[in-house]
């Protein structure tokens, strides 16, 4: 079973925990993640780019010269593909789709598989003691400076993954730099991939198991 150190807010190293192996000991599928993330990424697209259809061109309808002897191709109105100010073939609609789906047990493989992968690299962190400090931004810095996550935490990403919605603690990380915040039960794999340190708490551990396992 993984073992992890706790630290409290002053950086001091408390004692160890077990983590469970389900979700921090379990198999890498790179394949798996990253058909995850494409799927997420996907499923935050929108489709707001639209081109106009030869029915929605403000031009006259009328035919642009007679259909014989004019020695040029036979046409219709100036609302064509091929005319400067006409509609745009096959041109976006607005209504795409890039809806995709990934089955939950894949999603919780590849979970687990990418919080596994951030426990070998040692970017996860547990610290205990977030749900009492006073909301305010330089106490959250504070805190990121005593863990001595790396030599520059200024441009380390840093995302906290709380067990709840804690007002106080997000309230002092909304406003510092390079600072993401997220509860446990809405974790997930570009999440937990793109999140840089991941600090939980004791009780995040608790969620994540009652949640996903």
């Amino acid at each position: 079973m993984p073992t992890i150190d706790v630290f409290s807010t002053s950086g001091k190293k408390i004692k160890k925990i077990n983590l469970p192996s389900e979700i921090f000991g379990a198999k890498i599928v790179e394949t798996l993640m990253a058909q995850a993330v494409r799927v997420y990424l996907s499923n935050q697209r929108q489709a707001p780019a639209k081109t106009k259809r030869r029915g929605e061109i403000s031009l006259s309808g009328a035919k642009i010269y007679r259909q014989k002897g004019t020695g040029h191709a036979r046409h219709g109105d100036r609302k064509a593909p091929i005319f400067v100010k006409g509609a745009k073939a096959h041109g976006p609609t607005g209504k795409q789709n890039f809806k995709l789906k990934l089955a939950k047990r894949m999603k919780k493989k590849a979970l687990f598989s990418a919080l596994t992968s951030k426990f070998k690299a040692k970017e996860i962190w547990v610290v205990t003691g977030l749900e009492k400090i006073e909301p305010k931004t330089k106490v959250m810095v504070k805190i990121i400076k005593n863990l001595k996550l790396k030599n520059d935490s200024s441009k380390l990403k840093i995302t906290f993954v709380l067990p709840k919605v804690l007002v106080n603690v997000i309230r002092a990380g909304r406003n510092a730099k390079n600072v993401d915040l997220v509860q446990g039960k809405q974790l997930n794999t570009y999440r937990v991939l793109s999140g840089g340190q991941l600090i939980f708490m004791p009780e995040t551990i608790e969620v994540l198991k009652q949640t996903f396992v």
